[in-house]
This record gives structure tokens, sequence and C-alpha cells, in this order.
């Protein structure tokens, strides 16, 4: 089965239509550009909210591979769609305390093109292919395949190879044109227009893509279990940053001091969760860490 989308005009394309309200933007004053660009990026946010439910389906798939199969998530894209993708996954680890080969972003050219256009790169579907190849996906993984203008080989390819090792495929672009000529699990399709510089889907479309793999990963890590409250008490506490956010975020629990806090996290082993355990139950870090584990890492089902 072919991977690639047969476009004869590309110029029909939503993401490269002419915005008929920014026909004369390079006429504009500095501050009325900045008023342009701000009323176009408005529109983000309504496209997203009327692909919910297509999203709230992905975040469904990739909670099942994380919890029920014991799965990645693996974005694949290539220029700024693959770099939004690598962006998200290497934010996780930090934020959630995730295993690095637990999310990963996969883009066309290799790492030199997350720093540099690498020209070519995204046009052999046969190339993203390979990648999932060399990834060894399963049945236990979901790809997300980003292509905001819904036609690039690199993507198909490694969607279609995806496929083909049935593992779940997620589809997200910006245009209403454009599906592949496979069956996918979900399609996510924020129709946010034409661009404020005709064809530059870094604007709009980039913006939509950041904001639903926020939503993806985010959504996903508080199902199972990374999030007490809206407080990230699952954080690594590698840097000076993160480890005083976990003693404020101990302190905010518990409502001990500063120092019994990093004295709770002393104990704990640095573990925000087992800190809090262990202060609201009385617990030692053996039995806090046993409690939690068996309720799957959810400090409310422990608490309560």
């Amino acid at each position: 089965m072919s991977t690639n989308m047969e476009i004869k005009d590309r110029s029909k394309l939503l993401t490269e239509q002419r915005n008929p309200r920014t026909i004369n933007v390079d006429c504009k004053t500095t501050l009325e550009i900045i008023d342009i660009i701000n009323a176009e990026d408005a529109i983000v946010f309504s496209a997203i909210h009327k692909e919910r439910e297509h999203i709230a389906k992905a975040a469904d798939l990739i909670v099942n591979a994380f919890t029920k199969d014991c799965g990645r998530l693996i974005y694949v894209g290539a220029g700024t769609s693959g770099r939004l993708g690598i962006l998200d996954a290497s934010e996780c680890p930090p934020t959630f305390s995730t295993d690095p080969s637990m999310v990963i972003g996969i883009i066309a050219g290799g790492e030199k093109a997350v720093f540099q256009s690498i020209e070519g790169a995204e046009d052999l579907p046969e190339n993203g292919a390979k990648d999932i190849q060399q990834k060894n996906v399963t049945h236990r993984d979901v790809v997300v395949g980003i292509t905001t203008g819904g036609t690039t080989p690199y993507v198909m390819g490694a969607l279609f190879e995806a496929k083909k090792r049935n593992a779940k495929t997620i589809f997200l672009c910006c245009n209403p044109e454009t599906t592949p000529h496979f069956d996918v699990d979900v399609i996510i399709r924020p129709l946010v227009g034409p661009e404020v510089i005709t064809g530059s889907t870094r604007m709009k479309a980039g913006t939509a893509t950041k904001l639903i793999l926020n939503m993806l990963t985010t959504t996903a890590m508080i199902k199972i279990g990374k999030v007490y409250e809206n407080l990230m008490v699952d954080l690594s506490t590698s840097n000076a940053k993160l480890a005083d956010r976990a003693e404020r975020i101990v302190m905010t629990v518990t409502g001990v001091s500063r120092n019994d806090a990093k004295v709770l996290l002393e104990a704990g082993f640095g573990s925000a969760k087992v800190a809090i355990i262990m202060h609201k139950l009385g617990l030692t870090y053996a039995e806090a860490k046993k409690r939690l584990d068996a309720n799957g890492g959810f400090v409310r089902k422990v608490l309560q």
C-alpha cells in the first residue's frame, strides 16, 4: 500500500493559502504587525477546542500504553513538527521522573535536523519506516505522526510502518484535505486557517501542535499518578530549581517548614510523593513506598 499523498497542487491546501487578513502586513507598523499576529494566534484555541474529543481519545490510548502494555509514546515529524515532538518528549523526565525511553521524539534527518534544516530529509517515506524499525516499535507503543500540512512522506512512511507493527497510530495535521491512505486510530485536525506569512506553519499550526502535545503528555501523566492535586509530585530533583520546587510542594501539602521539608525529602530519597505520605500517615520510607506501589503510584489513593 502506498504511503504517499497524491497532492497535485499544494496551493489548494488550507495551510498553503494566502490569509486575506494579512495581505498588507508588510505595510504595517511594528505594533500593528504584533496585533495582527496576536489576533491570528487567538484562532488556535477554538480550533483545538473543536478537536477535544479526538485529543481525549488519543490521550486514553497513551494512558493504556503506559499502564497496561508498558509501552511508549513516540512522536515522529519533520522540521518544526519534529522539533516540537522532541521538545515535548525531552520535558517529561524532569517534570514527571519518567524514563527517557518512555516518551521519544524522532525527527527526519536525525539529531542534526533539530538545530538546522536538512533539505530533503522529509521527502523519503522509507526513511520514516526505517526509523520506526530502529526503535523496535511494537503493538505496545503509540506513534503520533505530526505533519501540519498532512503530506510529509517521511511521517507517512513512519506511520505506515507503525501500523504494520500493530502500534496505535495518531495522525496530527492542520488541513481538512489530507488523510493517510491507510487506517489510523485517531486523527486530530485543528483547522487554524492560513498563516500570517503564507505557508509558514511554524506559526499558528506550530502553536496548535505544541498545545496539543502538551495536552497529550500532561493528561497522560495525570492519569497515571504523576500529579497530586495540581502539583508535580513525581518531579526529578535534578537541579536547584527542581529541588526547591520539591521542597515547596512538600511544604504546601503537609504544612511543614522549609527545613522539615528538606529533612522529609532526604528521608524519602528525594521523592516528594514518598515524603508526603511519610508525614501524612506517620510511616517509614519502606512503609510509605510499599503503600504507594500498592496503589499504582497515586498519592491520593494512599491518603484516602
